[in-house]
């Protein structure tokens, strides 16, 4: 799918944390000048850059409402010269807050009407970053995250690429140090589980997905229950590894509208 042909344009945005200048692709409807519009912002995947998601831009067309793709500090890959940056970092997930707040004050947005959204590793950067400032989304949809990178390690083992990379971003292999398995653990989501907890979050998991294993939405959804959040949605499908931004859409559109098509059973 074109950048140009959907009338992407790029934006800088400079980092409140330490001056990077950090680039990201924005898509605005074509609406009235004074309507503010809500504003979906898209995460891409573990070894993707901003435009990996240029694909929900047609959800975001459908409905009249704007689109943020960030970098954040780029792919989770040892080739990636900012590893240690990228992966769910303070700086990435600031990343996303700065420039999210850029849109926000910049553009005719409704900031009441904020959304985030990503799969894998996109899913996982939508549950670091939404507990990060939790207050700043409508809501916030995941599909089939990494919830815990020890764990995730664990699974491909040492010497595979996707622990390789793991390793660049953290600094070495689980049990190396105190300061490596800190690192594993910041840039978890089961970190953060208080503040998930007041997030309006809805995670999706494949029961057959092979790349990342349904039990990190089952022991996040186990942890974040015993604290009694509110707002918290999860299921296990019958699929693999796979995003399915129509049904994210939907429910964005549901939480636009406060309507609900549940059906109340009596005994």
């Amino acid at each position: 799918m074109s950048i140009m042909e959907n009338k992407f344009v790029e934006i800088d945005v400079v980092s409140s944390l330490d001056g990077s200048c950090e680039k990201n692709l924005l898509f605005l409807p074509d609406v009235g000048k004074d309507q503010k519009v809500p504003l979906v912002v898209g995460l891409h995947t573990w070894s993707a850059e901003r435009s990996n998601q240029v694909k929900l831009v047609e959800f975001c067309k459908e409905r009249n409402w704007a689109l943020l793709l960030p970098e954040f500090r780029g792919p989770n890959l040892n080739t990636n010269p900012r590893a240690k940056e990228a992966c769910a970092s303070q700086l990435a997930c600031q990343d996303i807050i700065d420039a999210t707040e850029f849109v926000q004050n910049n553009y005719s947005i409704d900031k009441n009407s904020t959304f985030l959204v990503g799969g894998s590793g996109g899913g996982h950067m939508t549950l670091m970053t939404s507990a990060y400032k939790p207050e700043m989304w409508r809501g916030a949809s995941s599909w089939c995250p990494i919830t815990d990178v020890t764990l995730w390690h664990r699974y491909y083992g040492a010497g595979n690429s996707y622990a390789l990379h793991m390793e660049a971003c953290c600094g070495g292999i689980p049990g190396d140090s105190p300061e490596v398995d800190y690192e594993y653990s910041k840039r978890s989501p089961m970190s953060y589980l208080t503040k998930l907890a007041k997030v309006n979050l809805s995670v999706h998991h494949g029961r057959f997905d092979k790349s990342v294993p349904c039990i990190h939405t089952i022991n996040l959804a186990v942890a974040l229950n015993a604290l009694e959040p509110e707002n918290f949605f999860f299921e296990i499908f019958d699929g693999g590894h796979h995003f399915e931004p129509e049904r994210a859409f939907a429910w964005f559109d549901k939480l636009m509208n406060k309507a609900s098509d549940a059906t109340v059973l009596t005994a």
